[in-house]
């Protein structure tokens, strides 16, 4: 107990009054202290807008199911851009579903365990610190639970049955969605998912399960990026939009947000792209769209937590400059993990060569890579001779040649996108925190030719878009070239590393 019992007593009957208990936004308004000084809240007077309106959406359908025999639940899906202070409304929901219906159970899953622990919780930690509560409640790195001294009073006085009163950080398994379910509380259940555009069809279907109870507090939040237009999130919005509340939220327009940084995506990708669509707009692609590497993928992979496949070779991918306005780009990558993405602007041949000569030369004997994958075409021909001449273990790779799958893709280029999809898809993949690199692997598309070959998007046509010419996942498409990937042979994807490039490089995109 942090008050004297007189104060104790006086919180406990505001929390609980049905003025604050049944209104989340004054809850939220009650137990934080907005615009206080001396804490983090000091310069803000309270919710956004768009928090706002769901917190009373949520008061709305309280009212309208008090007194009924056959109570409804509570759905509501969110698809928005990036930075609207998604993790702090889910902090909010969380500590007023806590607070105020005692004895239920909060599942909050995302896709990754690191989103759940340095995101999520980490948000959710910061919040409950500020709350006026905040010591009725022990958290831990994936739970939290009613304090000792508050468990007590609730089973002495209250005769509330603690066993499933807590909230919990839980990933969700693919494989096993049954290892999932089995959520069941009489008092009330809320289920918050996060990114929840990632998320399997299975993994809701079970969900389904956690509101059997007919309880009138059940609660099942889905928040967003929209990053497929396919799936059970955006059937949320679209065939099932009967049984869901949903919002959909252009950052642009949310108070406090980086408008300049969004107005930049904008101009950089152009309107229309999938990266001001998905990102910015809070809109689903285009249904004919057709990126090569969605979305949720690239962001599935930024900063997850891997073992590293230590055992496999380290690789150097060598994307060379062809065009003025081009950078060349290294990529650094062992087995799972890609540890960094370098850029060289306006660099001729030769002070290339030396910087990866230099970096070579200064790596340990762990660090150095098995293979140098180059693009040869354009000037990347004269980087490999030169490489060679200092000893390091090169490959020219000409991205115009055959694939080894020549009945499904047009050249090697394309097959070796499809192979970041595929290593991508594993799940057990890390990639840098390098925002260009993100936007980079989420901006080509692809198209079929008239043969049914697959062919990706040109860097010219790209530029014809409004798109910078993607330097950084180039370089990490040359890593999936490498003979060291297929096991030492010469040979990989069909490509022969020995046999000689010829003589007039067929410029691609």
């Amino acid at each position: 107990m942090k008050y004297p019992i007189e104060q104790e007593q006086e919180l406990m009957m505001d929390v609980w009054s049905p003025t604050i208990k049944n209104d989340p936004h004054k809850f939220v308004k009650y137990i934080f202290p907005w615009g206080q000084e001396d804490t983090p809240l000091h310069e803000f007077k309270g919710p956004r807008k768009w928090q706002e309106k769901i917190l009373k959406k949520i008061t709305t359908h309280i009212k309208r199911n008090q007194g009924r025999l056959d109570p409804e639940m509570f759905r509501m899906a969110v698809a928005s851009g990036r930075g609207i202070g998604k993790s702090a409304l889910v902090s909010w929901l969380i500590l007023w579903m806590l607070s105020t219906r005692l004895g239920s159970t909060i599942i909050v899953t995302a896709n990754t365990e690191q989103q759940l622990r340095s995101r999520t919780w980490a948000e959710l930690g910061k919040w409950l610190t500020l709350a006026l509560n905040s010591h009725w409640f022990a958290k831990t790195a994936t739970t939290i639970k009613p304090a000792p001294w508050f468990e007590e009073s609730l089973v002495r006085d209250l005769k509330i049955d603690t066993g499933y009163y807590y909230a919990q950080a839980q990933l969700w398994s693919e494989e096993n969605p049954d290892a999932f379910a089995g959520i069941h509380s009489s008092y009330g259940v809320c289920l918050i998912m996060d990114e929840a555009s990632g998320i399997p069809a299975p993994i809701y279907s079970v969900s389904e399960g956690f509101f059997s109870e007919p309880t009138p507090d059940r609660y099942w939040f889905c928040f967003s990026n929209p990053r497929r237009n396919t799936g059970p999130f955006y059937d949320c919005f679209h065939g099932n939009k009967s049984y869901w509340q949903t919002e959909q939220i252009d950052s642009r327009t949310v108070e406090g947000t980086d408008t300049a940084l969004f107005s930049r995506m904008i101009e950089q990708y152009g309107e229309e792209s999938t990266v001001a669509r998905v990102e910015v707009m809070g809109e689903f692609p285009r249904a004919d769209d057709d990126t090569v590497i969605p979305m949720e993928l690239i962001r599935g992979a930024v900063g997850r937590d891997v073992d590293l496949s230590s055992s496999e070779p380290i690789v150097w991918g060598l994307d060379v400059a062809r065009f003025g306005g081009d950078n060349s780009a290294l990529c650094v990558r062992q087995g799972n993990t890609v540890f960094e993405v370098e850029t060289f602007a306006s660099m001729d041949l030769m002070q290339l060569c030396g910087i990866i000569k230099n970096r070579y030369d200064d790596a340990t004997v762990l660090e150095k890579p098995q293979e140098i994958m180059v693009d040869v075409i354009g000037i990347g021909s004269g980087v490999v001779d030169r490489l060679r001449e200092l000893n390091l273990p090169v490959r020219g790779v000409n991205v115009a040649e055959s694939p080894s799958s020549k009945k499904n893709y047009l050249n090697l280029r394309a097959e070796l996108w499809f192979k970041i999809k595929e290593w991508l898809g594993g799940r057990d993949c890390r990639l840098p925190e390098d925002e260009e690199l993100v936007r980079e692997l989420a901006s080509p598309g692809y198209k079929y030719t008239s043969t049914g070959k697959i062919k990706i998007e040109s860097k010219e046509e790209m530029r014809k878009r409004g798109l910078k010419s993607p330097d950084r996942a180039d370089a990490l498409a040359l890593t999936m070239a490498t003979s060291a990937v297929g096991g030492g042979s010469m040979t990989y994807l069909g490509y022969n590393f020995r046999k000689p490039l010829k003589s007039k490089i067929i410029r691609v995109g």
